[in-house]
């Protein structure tokens, strides 16, 4: 018996490759926010996480009618492509000691403060991070994090209260504005 003939792979047509662009140029930035922040600040891999978010999503957009929320699906793919990444931890990189902001700067001028904010998000643990940037970076419900990340809500809850508690602690008194309750 033979095996079944795989489903050919469609290419998007040249409309869908242009919506596809405008898709990467409205959102590329809020995603590349996003992976900082789930990277604690390792911006070159919050461009590959970017990268390979929107080469898996470019795969499977010419059949996008079945996505009903392609923001939405696009920061599924980044915290599951951030996920499975700290899972297989085998890369040949090692961190550094100090974050330094890239050439020309990016934020507000508060660079103190951005980095220390860093800091502390990179010592909880990866599945820590991605509950508290969707919960309160991406200002996602309880239930939209629960699904994106395919947890409970329950555990979404704890998860997010326990790292919260974590972040005040480690943040400590010379930041009460973030200590307080």
């Amino acid at each position: 018996m033979s095996k079944p003939a795989a489903a050919p792979t469609v290419a998007p047509m040249a409309a869908e490759v242009e919506d596809f662009q405008d898709f990467v140029a409205a959102r590329g930035t809020q995603l590349y926010y996003t992976a900082c922040l789930l990277t604690a600040g390792d911006t070159h891999l919050a461009e590959d996480l970017v990268q390979e978010t929107f080469g898996r999503m470019y795969a499977v957009w010419g059949r996008r009618r079945r996505i009903d929320n392609p923001v939405g699906y696009a920061q599924t793919v980044l915290v599951n492509t951030f996920i499975t990444l700290r899972r297989k931890r085998s890369s040949r990189e090692q961190p550094v000691a100090e974050v330094r902001d890239p050439p020309g700067g990016v934020g507000d001028g508060d660079s103190d403060l951005r980095l220390t904010l860093l800091a502390a998000l990179s010592r909880l643990t990866p599945q820590d991070r991605a509950v508290i940037v969707l919960r309160y970076w991406e200002d996602r419900s309880v239930e939209e994090t629960a699904t994106a990340l395919k947890l409970s809500s329950g555990v979404v809850r704890s998860r997010s209260g326990r790292a919260l508690a974590r972040l005040r602690d480690q943040l400590g008194a010379d930041f009460p504005e973030f200590t307080a309750s």
